[in-house]
């Protein structure tokens, strides 16, 4: 037996609660980990309060991403000791997660952590920081300089907002923070933005075409938000998207792309290569600073994740979580 969260689902209706879970309930894989640390995520919240049907299989321990220790493993890769850390795969979805003790998954699916990080400091970073990290790739790999012009970042104040804002700041790029809570400015100028906006400029439904301000964006919110970034965005700008939080529909036309060459990348997390995984982590190693990761950066008991679901969901929670699993 270990302690974790199991959420299930059956007559009694849906629940997600913290207890002992038998070993059994583990499924298959090559490699089984000692989980230290995990992280909440917005897919995590949906999961733990059932807003959304992210949980497709029952009985399922949610958790998205976790760093640990191998305790066993048959993979050639992985050997008892090495530390490892997970995000995506459709873990937590499909597979059991990282928000309990113990998590066995397939060891294609790990990646070494990274020298520089501590297990609690990879979770600090999470499944959010590493799809910042994927969308600041998106943007070198189309050209986007720092000399450019402003990056725009929405929902700012989330996890992947906070993360790429202080990615992009040491970069050298010039970050506007587009967020719901301007009584947050000074914790997102503290991450490196440069300028703080109401997301009421860019949540309303817009013109197919804007004045032209961002030479790049980070959008983590989608529907009017999205649409409007790629309407606002410069010639041959480059808008990445990875997040739904304001809604998945898309309402927006071609004339962003086709009168003034605008780039939509889409960002995926989930089903990512090694490749990319190993370049993204080795980026964080090297250009995201550990004292604004501690700025961004709030630690709770394993004990306390099903609590904190429904605040993450309302937008009241900034940063990142981190999750104590060992406690």
């Amino acid at each position: 037996m270990f302690k974790g969260i199991l959420i299930e689902k059956d007559e009694a209706g849906y629940r997600a609660t913290y207890q002992a879970i038998a070993q059994e309930t583990l499924p298959e894989g090559d490699v089984t980990v000692a989980v230290e640390w995990s992280s909440l995520n917005y897919k995590d919240c949906l999961a733990l309060t059932g807003a959304s049907p992210v949980v497709r299989k029952f009985p399922m321990i949610p958790g998205i991403d976790f760093a640990g220790t191998v305790l066993d493993s048959s993979h050639p890769d992985w050997q008892a000791g090495d530390k490892v850390v997970l995000n995506g795969w459709g873990v937590g979805e499909t597979h059991c997660g990282g928000l309990a003790e113990q998590a066995r998954v397939k060891g294609d699916w790990l990646v070494a952590l990274p020298p520089r990080f501590s297990a609690r400091e990879a979770m600090a970073i999470g499944t959010a920081g590493y799809t910042a990290m994927l969308c600041v790739l998106a943007l070198e790999k189309h050209g986007v300089a720092p000399g450019d012009g402003s990056i725009l970042v929405t929902g700012a104040n989330g996890g992947v907002g906070s993360v790429a804002i202080a990615l992009l700041a040491k970069l050298g790029y010039r970050v506007v923070a587009s967020t719901g809570r301007l009584a947050e400015a000074d914790y997102l100028t503290s991450l490196g933005a440069a300028e703080v906006i109401d997301r009421s400029e860019l949540s309303e439904p817009g013109r197919p075409l804007g004045k032209e301000c961002w030479a790049g964006v980070v959008d983590t919110v989608g529907s009017h938000t999205l649409a409007n970034a790629c309407a606002t965005t410069r010639y041959g700008g480059v808008v990445t998207a990875c997040g739904l939080a304001g809604g998945m529909d898309f309402p927006s036309t071609v004339m962003p792309f086709i009168l003034r060459g605008v780039t939509l990348c889409g960002i995926d997390s989930v089903m990512a290569p090694l490749s990319l995984r190993h370049q993204a982590w080795a980026r964080l190693a090297d250009d995201l600073d550990i004292e604004r990761l501690n700025l961004i950066t709030r630690e709770i008991p394993l004990s306390q994740a099903v609590a904190q679901g429904d605040a993450f969901l309302a937008g009241k929670v900034r940063g990142r979580i981190v999750v104590n699993v060992q406690g």
